[in-house]
C-alpha cells in the first residue's frame, strides 16, 4: 500500500516522548485559517512511497530512538490516509517501535488504531461544535466521542488546545472546555498552544489567503485561561 508524505525528519520531545522520526502526511479534512502547514491541506500531492519502505526506513533508524523515542505520524491529518496509516502502525508495532500520532480527532475510525498507538496526541480546538464547523469546516461531535473512547481505553491522551483570541480564549471558553472534559481529567493531560503566525508566509506562497487578524493571546488572557483549567483539576503540560 502507498502512503503520501509531505515531509519527514527527526524531532525531540515535541511530537511524543524522546527522539522521534516524524512523518508529516499529506492531506487534511479541516481548513483551519491559522494552520502553520497549509501546503499539507490538499488531499493530493506529497511524495508517494510504499508503507513497507517507510517501515524499513524506521527500522534502520531505530538506534536514533533514544529516551523512549520512535515514530510519529502527523499532518496535515494522518487519518485522512487511514488504511495506509493503520498498516504502518501495525507493522511498526510488529517491529517493536514506539508509535505516536497527532490527530484532529475527527475520524470515526480513530478507535481502531488505539491498540497500535503508544502515545496519542489529539487537538481539541473548540468546545462549541457550530463555531468549530464555522471556522474549520467540521464540528466536534466525533472529537468528543474519541476523547471519551481514548480515556476509556486508558490511552491517556494529550489534548492540545490552540488558543486563539476571539475564537476560544475567554474565561467562559475555558469553563466550557473544563465542563466537557470533567469526567476524564484523571486520564488526560492538556497543552495550551498560543496562536502564532509561523505559517503566514506559506499561505501566500501557496496562493492562499491568510485571514487571521487580532488573534494573538496576551499573557493575562493566557494565564487566566490556564488558571481555570488548573482550578478544575486538569494537568497542564508544556512540550
Amino acid at each position: 500500500m502507498n502512503i503520501r508524505i509531505l515531509q519527514k525528519g527527526f524531532n525531540y520531545s515535541q511530537d511524543g516522548p524522546g527522539n522521534r522520526l516524524v512523518y508529516h502526511l499529506q492531506g487534511c479534512n479541516l481548513h483551519c485559517p491559522w494552520c502553520s502547514n497549509p501546503e499539507s491541506m490538499a488531499l493530493c500531492g506529497g511524495i508517494e512511497t510504499l508503507v513497507s519502505d517507510l517501515i524499513n526506513e524506521a527500522v534502520k533508524a531505530e538506534m536514533m530512538f533514544f529516551d523512549g523515542g520512535g515514530v510519529t505520524f502527523t499532518g496535515g491529518e494522518p487519518t485522512v490516509q487511514f488504511d495506509a496509516l493503520k498498516e504502518a502502525l501495525v507493522l511498526l508495532k510488529e517491529n517493536k517501535i514506539n508509535t505516536a500520532i497527532e490527530t484532529n480527532g475527527t475520524s470515526v475510525r480513530l478507535p481502531e488504531l488505539f491498540e497500535f498507538i503508544d502515545f496519542l496526541i489529539m487537538d481539541f480546538k473548540h468546545h462549541n461544535s457550530e463555531k468549530l464547523k464555522e471556522f474549520t469546516g467540521v464540528g466536534n461531535e466525533t472529537v468528543i466521542k474519541n476523547i471519551a473512547a481514548a480515556c476509556e481505553k486508558n490511552k491517556n491522551p494529550l489534548l492540545r488546545i490552540p488558543l486563539i483570541h476571539g475564537f476560544n480564549s475567554s474565561v467562559e471558553d475555558a469553563e466550557n472546555f473544563a465542563e466537557i472534559l470533567k469526567n476524564y481529567k484523571e486520564k488526560l493531560s492538556i497543552e495550551i498552544l498560543r496562536y502564532h503566525e509561523y505559517g503566514k508566509d506559506k499561505w501566500k506562497q501557496n496562493n492562499m489567503e491568510y485571514t487571521m487578524e487580532n488573534a494573538f493571546v496576551d499573557d493575562e488572557e493566557f494565564e487566566n485561561f490556564c488558571d481555570i483549567l488548573k482550578s478544575n483539576g486538569f494537568t497542564l503540560i508544556k512540550t
